[in-house]
């Protein structure tokens, strides 16, 4: 059943909450749109100069949270992961633009291409590969996260 309801919460939303450190361990957390592949791939675009992608060029692990933030007080619920995160490699970039432009189309958005994340565009595709994923158990107990599956 968790599994269910952490699907349904990752593809309901258009942003994660990204947790990211620099070198000496400072935080930072951004939200960013994206796209998954699988729940276990998540992919967004950004500047490589922004505070998160600097932090993720010199400490790759990183962790996401996607969430409802319109749910009432008290009902809420959320999908939390540890990751692993970076830019997309060049061979990868193609398969990578499709899952993102879909989701993208499918919201408004547009069509993303090889050309809008390489070369002087400013832009980079990112990709965070989780390793584990969980909820709140919602048990009474704070912030009690139980592991779940959504593969």
């Amino acid at each position: 059943m968790g599994g269910a309801i952490a699907r349904d919460i990752v593809d309901g939303s258009r942003y994660l909450v990204l947790a990211t450190a620099d070198a000496s361990g400072r935080p930072w957390s951004s939200p960013v749109y994206f796209a998954h592949a699988g729940y276990r791939e998540f992919y967004w675009v950004s500047s490589p100069e922004v505070t998160h992608s600097r932090n993720i060029a010199v400490r790759a692990e990183v962790g996401i949270s996607v969430f409802d933030s319109s749910a009432e007080i008290g009902t809420g619920q959320g999908v939390y992961m540890s990751a692993v995160a970076g830019v997309v490699a060049e061979a990868d970039t193609g398969a990578a633009l499709d899952v993102f432009s879909r989701r993208s189309v499918r919201h408004g958005g547009r069509v993303w291409t090889v050309d809008d994340v390489r070369g002087g565009s400013g832009m980079r595709l990112y990709r965070a590969v989780a390793d584990a994923h969980w909820m709140p158990a919602k048990d009474g107990r704070p912030d009690h996260r139980v592991p779940v599956r959504l593969a």
